[in-house]
């Protein structure tokens, strides 16, 4: 180990990029202390002020984290959470189990669901492009945070044209049971398809409170559309942990 000068990457970044390398290959295991700042100097026979940029660096990234009074540590990644486009099942919804509830205990893990607001709201423009109708046009939306094993994951706003949902338990906490798909096809809206776009970026600052973001983890920014014969009933956008999710999909090969 050591500094090399004819590296064209900066003494702070070559001994990140050993850190990291350690890190991914298990050398230095989750909950692991990093060096310390007197051992790096040491080690890469370094400035003080060059190791803490070399730390900072893994900390922009999410690997490592500061504990007060205890030093730097490798970080304990959380379980990764499965969604696969089967939770969108008929099947599953006669079970009378949302698709994210039952993505969630197929994997035997604890799930809830925060209620953040149901109002009528002006249509953003992209939620208004998928229905149709003008910008600023009143629609319904159901905003909530899903956590699972008591960490939030996502936060997600699932929009509707006001006849959509009237009297339906869609505009209420307690959807019931099958979720607010179940409601729509008991409404005769049946649905055929999904569509789902997604966008990895890196988190507002609201967005890092509300899922408890470390510094450095991105999100993804999923946008599903609901689709029946009719076209469009719900338009959702969800903001997911990067650290957290892996998007599982299988469709037929293309004639």
């Amino acid at each position: 180990m050591g500094i090399d000068p004819t590296d064209p990457r900066p003494p702070s970044r070559q001994i990140a990029d050993e850190l990291r390398e350690q890190i991914v290959s298990g050398d230095l295991e989750p909950g692991q202390p990093l060096p310390s700042e007197s051992s790096l100097v040491a080690t890469y026979g370094t400035s003080p002020t060059t190791a803490r940029q070399a730390v900072r660096l893994l900390k922009e990234e999410g690997l490592v984290v500061s504990e007060r009074g205890r030093g730097v540590f490798v970080k304990k990644q959380p379980p990764t959470i499965h969604m696969g486009s089967h939770r969108f099942s008929r099947k599953t919804r006669a079970e009378g189990k949302a698709a994210f509830e039952a993505e969630i205990e197929a994997q035997g893990r604890r799930w809830g669901q925060e209620i953040l607001e149901l109002a009528d709201v002006p249509a953003p423009k992209w939620v208004a492009e998928w229905f149709g109708i003008e910008p600023g046009t009143e629609v319904f939306v159901r905003r909530r945070r899903n956590w699972v094993d008591d960490e939030p994951t996502q936060i997600a706003d699932s929009y509707y044209q006001l006849p959509t949902v009237q009297d339906t338990a869609i505009r209420t906490e307690d959807t019931g049971p099958g979720g607010s798909y179940a409601r729509l096809e008991e409404k005769g809206h049946r649905l055929e398809r999904f569509r789902e776009e997604i966008a990895i970026r890196m988190p507002s600052p609201d967005e890092t409170k509300a899922l408890r973001l470390s510094p450095g983890i991105p999100v993804a920014e999923l946008r599903r559309i609901a689709f029946t014969a009719e076209g469009p009933v719900e338009v959702l956008t969800s903001v997911v942990a990067g650290d957290r999710h892996v998007f599982c999909y299988e469709f037929p090969a293309p004639e």
